[in-house]
């Protein structure tokens, strides 16, 4: 990932450094599975190896405190999850934003560089539907 913009921010605040197939980093410590940042914590290994898996209880700890955006990383490509799903994170008033998950991890950075309540949850870019 290019472009950075650590020494901007409040030491501490987490953001992801690099990304491949088998891992996502996030301040430059490689995790090799899917995880999640909610409230500036780690938590790894975080959700489904496949996004139809995702369930409602694997998002509830991004629920409180509730961010403003939460962004879906669901792998290689952008896929959307069941209805259920989105309809658990809209009844929260939640704006939801999935993308495949390098987006994701730029976006995430971006948002946190404005100022923004956000929380990410990211499948591995090998992710499958």
């Amino acid at each position: 990932m290019k472009g950075d913009i650590s020494s901007r921010l409040p030491g501490g605040t987490l953001l992801f450094t690099g990304y491949d197939d088998a891992q996502i980093s996030i301040n430059r410590k490689a995790y090799p599975s899917g995880l999640c940042i909610h409230a500036n914590a780690i938590t790894a290994p975080w959700g489904p190896e496949k996004l139809s898996e995702l369930t409602t209880e694997q998002l509830t700890m991004l629920m409180e405190p509730a961010p403003e955006i939460l962004i879906l990383g669901t792998g290689r490509q952008t896929a959307f999850p069941s209805a259920e799903i989105l309809e658990f994170v809209s009844s929260r008033k939640i704006g939801l934003e999935c993308m495949d998950s390098r987006s994701a991890a730029r976006t995430y950075n971006i948002l946190i560089e404005e100022g923004r309540t956000v929380s990410a949850a990211l499948l591995l870019p090998s992710a499958r539907r």
